[in-house]
């Protein structure tokens, strides 16, 4: 019996259906976004914004980089949120 290697896409596919759907899971990772999220733009505010005021482009790669980690950030709470509401229809329907 030969044993193959799984490819990456495999398992970040994996990986994504397993935190995708369980609800634990999903606010673990939404908690930790949340805080990448705050502490980038603690950092940036007050820990290198000297560093990044001297130029343009690491001033933009970095609040670039904070923008897309919050609107992924968003994008994941409005997932969980119905996701949420999906598990919830359908208790109830299952209830009835």
């Amino acid at each position: 019996m030969s044993q193959g290697k799984v490819s990456w896409p495999v398992v970040c596919l994996g990986l994504a259906r397993m935190i995708l759907q369980d609800r634990t899971e999903r606010r673990k990772i939404l908690f930790w976004m949340l805080l990448a999220v705050m502490a980038g733009m603690a950092i940036g505010l007050w820990g290198i914004n000297a560093w990044l005021m001297e130029s343009a482009l690491r001033f933009l790669l970095w609040w670039g980089g904070c923008i897309l980690l919050t609107i992924l950030v968003i994008l994941f709470a409005l997932y969980d949120a119905l996701a949420v509401i999906r598990e919830e229809r359908e208790k109830l329907f299952r209830d009835d």
